[in-house]
């Protein structure tokens, strides 16, 4: 079926997306995040690609049907896995106009209306998070691609201080560069420094610890060995299993001092400057010289979207220019953000990031922000009082990393306990996290960053692992 013969249908797959729409998201708070049926719903799909096809409506109906009962409900406010945001009534609505508008991002010739956007996100952004106004951004499709902008600028920096254009030369003659880290160091930045030639175990880890946490006299024995050489620091801000930061003061310290250039990883901690509440643990962050969040983490927009941060103006262009006759040279005040960027073609996601923040300000993502803040407290409370519930760690941010702990069962049964635990707290759906392992020992780690959760949400989690438990959710499967 040729779709130019749809070009009526349009509209009525519109209008079954809105109608599919409104019923989910009247289910949404009460849904479990797991349906019942997920794993049936799916098995449908599949097949050999179909010769003729049978039209947009019946493809829409299968997705708004079983395809909605196969979806984790992850836009909902129990859904505490991964570190997810929802997505706002905002950031909603303009998704949806941003795939109807179908706007390639990368240029200003070719979407005036994104590029601008983009410009006054970034902007806003930086007043929210307060970095400096002087400093560029962009937009990325995630933490990931965020940390790969940010560590190519650093990357183009070590280069430029060894007298090499990197970007015209790449690494020949170039001695290997020293990137070094806390065992805090997030998965997703490994893989961007594999990504730019550094490989995943380039990165030299100081910690002091079992957690994690960074051994900064180590690290400063490191750079003083290295006698005035250039190096990159990745300081974490909101590491995954406990939300803890690294001493980014004292980070940036040792960048000024040891010819470093400072890159921070704040996919969900750097949403802690927005409330001064978080100022003790970001002090030093408007120091370093590239910084990187996600926005479908606590900004609360839909996947994907990440953004970048660097101090130094021309820095981007100079790590991602692509040059060809047939494209248009930036002009002043119309940038050209895949110059910025990895991506060549973009999607705007800009339309989403800059509504949600137009709909609730400075002020409403300080309230949420703060009100997460408080629901970790009241979740480490509730798990603290509990006599079969164990508090691994403090809990800075959002996320509360504890284990069942059953009266009398041996330490070395509880890893497997728990492990089988979460299992059944995932396949069970009514809240939705899994486990990691936290100084030696599996542990659950809910991280509370969707604008729709509230008191009743948290304190599920303790509800439905301790009743999972009692029902012999951790016991051995038969």
């Amino acid at each position: 079926m040729d779709p130019l013969g749809e070009r009526d249908v349009a509209g009525e797959a519109v209008e079954l997306a809105a109608r599919t729409a409104a019923a989910y998201l009247d289910e949404l708070d009460a849904a479990p995040v797991r349906h019942p049926d997920s794993s049936a719903a799916i098995e449908g799909f599949g097949g050999t690609l179909p010769e003729d096809g049978d039209g947009a409506m019946a493809a829409l109906h299968e997705l708004a049907g079983p395809g909605v009962r196969g979806a984790i409900q992850s836009a909902g406010p129990r859904m505490f896995h991964f570190v997810t945001g929802g997505v706002t009534p905002a950031a909603l609505g303009a998704d949806w106009l941003a795939s109807l508008l179908d706007q390639n991002a990368g240029m200003w010739v070719s979407s005036p209306l994104a590029s601008r956007l983009e410009a006054v996100s970034v902007d806003w952004l930086k007043d929210l998070f307060r970095l400096p106004a002087a400093w560029e951004g962009v937009l990325t499709t995630g933490a990931t691609m965020a940390n790969f902008t940010g560590l190519a600028c650093a990357r183009q920096w070590w280069a430029e201080r060894h007298g090499v254009n990197l970007e015209k030369r790449g690494f020949a003659g170039l001695p290997a560069a020293p990137v070094l880290s806390s065992d805090y160091i997030h998965a997703s930045a490994r893989k961007a420094l594999s990504l730019l030639g550094f490989g995943r175990e380039g990165v030299q880890v100081f910690s002091a610890d079992g957690t994690g946490s960074l051994d900064a006299g180590a690290l400063e024995a490191k750079l003083r060995s290295l006698d005035g050489a250039p190096a990159i620091l990745i300081g974490n801000a909101g590491e995954v299993n406990a939300g803890h930061f690294d001493a980014l003061e004292k980070l940036a310290d040792l960048a000024e001092r040891h010819n470093a250039w400072l890159h921070v990883d704040g996919a969900f901690g750097l949403f802690a400057r927005a409330t001064p509440r978080g100022d003790a643990l970001t002090a030093g962050i408007e120091r370093a010289d590239s910084v990187i969040a996600d926005g479908h983490k606590w900004l609360n927009v839909p996947y994907d979207c990440g953004f970048a941060f660097v101090r130094e103006p021309g820095r981007l262009a100079s790590a991602f220019s692509a040059p060809a006759a047939y494209l248009p040279d930036a002009v002043a005040d119309q940038p050209n953000f895949f110059e910025r960027a990895p991506e060549m073609s973009r999607r705007a996601r800009s339309l989403a990031v800059w509504a949600t923040l137009r709909a609730y300000g400075r002020a409403g993502h300080r309230a949420m922000v703060e009100r997460h803040l408080d629901l970790a407290q009241r979740l480490a409370a509730r798990i603290d009082e509990a006599d079969d519930l164990e508090r691994l760690a403090d809990v800075p941010l959002n996320v509360v990393c504890f284990r069942h702990r059953p009266a009398g069962m041996p330490e070395e049964e509880l890893d497997e306990h728990n492990r089988r635990l979460g299992e059944a707290v995932l396949e069970d759906g009514r809240v939705y996290m899994g486990t990691t392992v936290y100084d030696g020992r599996v542990a659950f780690r809910p991280a509370i960053v969707n604008w729709r959760t509230t008191e009743p949400d948290v304190d599920a989690i303790v509800d439905v692992v301790r009743e999972l438990a009692a029902t012999g959710g951790g016991a051995p499967i038969q």
